[in-house]
């Protein structure tokens, strides 16, 4: 195996004493200086993940930062420690943090689970290595059961310098706050900025690094192999967006050995969270929302109401999905995975019966998601629960915007700007709104008032958008009420296979 740097790279000499072996973070890969070549053939034959390359610019070895605590076990068990000069992490020194969280069982029980996977448990935890433990892998737990509260304490258990990684400036912004409120100057211990945190931030604006931080993916995307040694704990929340080709590289270029990955559906279906595993770990536990529903989440009934197109309707869907269907058998595209449209789109772009069909297959799921009956359907529901805190979601931003002029209540999409988008959630939170619609925009992490009805008027087969849309009014209501999910769907339409075959796949 040879690793080669890229042109332009400036290759630094760490220096250290005779004999011993040298670990350095560069780059986004750990270089090891002095390892004998018979350690060398016993690391690669011990264990092929260390992904232990030859560096012939520097005639030592190198390792994907990301495999810096599995490669120091295996060193300190071949050679001891006596001999390893690590200085991988630059870690400065936090004062004792403390959660004003108390954990419930359910929460305790994840967090012991992840515990537990320490990689350095044998006694590899030298002060050197600027932590003690090294636990990685990945909690599924329901929207709305405190993922965050997790998170909170893990960073308190392990506290070292960490890097929370979000998707969203919305979740950004609420886990800055969090954070804030746990660990910084003045926040919920109130005890000044001689016993916080300074929390940082990289996204929306602003690029500040500090000891605590949180970043979107796209701002550690493009961060990643220059900070990837100053965290010794890294967070991926809605860990699922971390097998994207791009945003993989994120954790394969930080050499943080505390890794954790939050999500309420962790399973991908273009098959990517087996890669999420190696970068991040295991799925060490995972909880599914029956079992929380009625104790630590409300008990919640799903209601699904199918709906039938007028003659006109049914006549234009027929129509478009037939000029679709007729392209695919012609052109020998199955339509079986994500790959299948893909070939589909890039057809289009010189095929113009490819375009055609593209656009006749868009045309037909249009019909079948914004029908007129499911309008009329929508109208009963919220004449039936007028009194309730209700959220509509919506698959696309037209029909977002149907339903809020139809029935004249708020809409958030991702053309609301942020001030907008959280003046209506907080008038959603005290009431003075009752009601809102919503394309897509609120079904990830995004901290919703609480609610007790929702209504899928279009969505996915995707499990995961269903898990987090029933997510929303699954916090445990005062009243003890039950929660209630209606799904409208079209029947025998695409949308209405979608919908059974999503349920075929539900656990």
């Amino acid at each position: 195996m040879i690793f080669e740097r890229p042109v332009g790279t400036v290759t630094r000499s760490p220096s250290f004493e005779p004999n011993t072996i040298a670990l350095r973070y560069e780059d986004g890969t750990v270089r090891v200086d002095g390892l004998e070549e018979t350690t060398v053939r016993r690391l690669r034959k011990s264990d092929a993940r260390l992904e232990l390359a030859d560096d012939p610019r520097t005639g030592g070895h190198r390792s994907p930062a990301f495999r810096y605590a599995r490669l120091r076990a295996a060193l300190l068990e071949a050679v001891g420690t006596s001999t390893i000069d690590d200085g991988v992490l630059s870690l400065p020194s936090l004062p004792p943090l403390e959660s004003t969280y108390e954990l419930r069982a359910y929460q305790q029980e994840a967090l012991s689970s992840w515990l537990e996977t320490d990689r350095w448990a044998d006694g590899a935890t030298e002060p050197e290595a600027g932590i003690g433990t090294a636990p990685a892998g990945i909690l599924e737990l329901p929207t709305g059961s405190g993922k965050t509260v997790v998170a909170l304490a893990a960073i308190e258990r392990l506290g070292v310098p960490t890097l929370v990684v979000v998707p969203t400036i919305d979740l950004l912004e609420q886990w800055e706050r969090e954070l804030e409120a746990e660990f910084g100057a003045g926040g919920a211990r109130g005890v000044g900025s001689a016993d916080g945190v300074s929390i940082g931030r990289l996204g929306g604006g602003e690029q500040r690094l500090e000891p605590i931080t949180v970043s979107t993916y796209d701002s550690a995307y493009l961060k990643a192999d220059s900070i990837g040694d100053r965290f010794g704990l890294v967070v991926f929340d809605e860990v699922h967006h971390l097998g994207g080709e791009g945003y993989r590289e994120i954790g394969r270029l930080l050499a943080a050995p505390g890794r954790l990955g939050l999500t309420a559906t962790f399973e991908r279906p273009d098959g990517a969270h087996d890669v999420i595993e190696r970068i991040v770990g295991p799925l060490v536990h995972r909880i599914d929302a029956d079992e929380l529903a009625g104790e630590h989440l409300a008990p919640y009934d799903l209601k699904r109401l199918e709906v039938t197109l007028t003659a006109d309707e049914r006549e234009e869907y027929e129509r478009n999905q037939e000029t679709f269907t007729d392209y695919l058998a012609q052109s020998n595209i199955r339509m079986q995975s994500g790959s299948d449209y893909q070939e589909l789109v890039k057809r289009s772009g010189s095929d113009p019966a490819a375009r055609e069909a593209l656009l006749a297959r868009q045309r037909a799921r249009e019909i079948a998601r914004g029908s007129e009956a499911k309008i009329d359907a929508l109208e009963s529901i919220l004449d039936r629960h007028r009194e309730a805190r209700t959220i509509v979601f919506t698959a696309h931003n037209d029909l977002a915007y149907e339903v809020s002029e139809r029935f004249l209540i708020p809409t958030i999409t991702h053309r609301t700007g942020a001030a907008e988008r959280r003046e209506v959630l907080e008038r959603f939170r005290e009431g003075t709104y009752s009601r809102i619609a919503t394309s897509n925009v609120l079904d990830e992490g995004v901290d919703v008032p609480d609610a007790s009805v929702a209504v899928v008027l279009s969505g996915s087969a995707s499990e995961r958008e269903f898990t987090q849309r029933l997510g929303r009014i699954l916090r445990p209501k005062e009243d003890g009420r039950r929660a209630l999910l209606y799904e409208v769907v079209t029947a025998d339409t695409s949308e209405e296979r979608a919908a059974k075959r999503r349920r075929s796949d539900s656990p």
